[in-house]
């Protein structure tokens, strides 16, 4: 059975860090692109980052640049994204998302996880 499993959201103050990850079961990580992408309520599902199967490449949104890195463990069939200096508007559910194309796009994914919710408050 293919799945996504995303783990380490919670509640966390403005400037605070969080690390999430993207465990995958039942099919290897390293053959897809790797998205992560976060919905606040009343808005639509952006793409906030991407990482490449083929060299690493990573892509950002801008507003996250500088303050989010995406990184891919093989061996643990697991990627991450590790989020510093978060704000309260980077507040939404996080979801991860396996893909064939190297895209921001959603509709480019076929595979997601069922999120998990990150909150910045103080």
């Amino acid at each position: 059975q293919v799945q996504l499993v995303e783990s380490g959201g919670g509640l966390v103050q403005p400037g605070g860090s969080l690390r999430l990850a993207c465990d995958a079961s039942g099919f290897s990580l390293d053959h897809y692109v790797i998205g992560w992408f976060r919905q606040a309520p009343g808005k639509e599902r952006e793409g906030i980052s991407c990482i490449s199967n083929s060299d690493g490449s990573t892509i950002y949104l801008d507003s996250v640049k500088g303050r989010f890195t995406i990184s891919r463990d093989n061996a643990e069939n697991t990627v991450y994204l590790q989020m510093n200096s978060l704000k309260p508007e980077d507040t939404a559910v996080y979801f991860c998302a396996a893909g064939g194309i190297y895209s921001h796009y959603a509709g480019d994914y076929g595979y997601w996880g069922q999120g998990t919710q990150v909150t910045v408050s103080s």
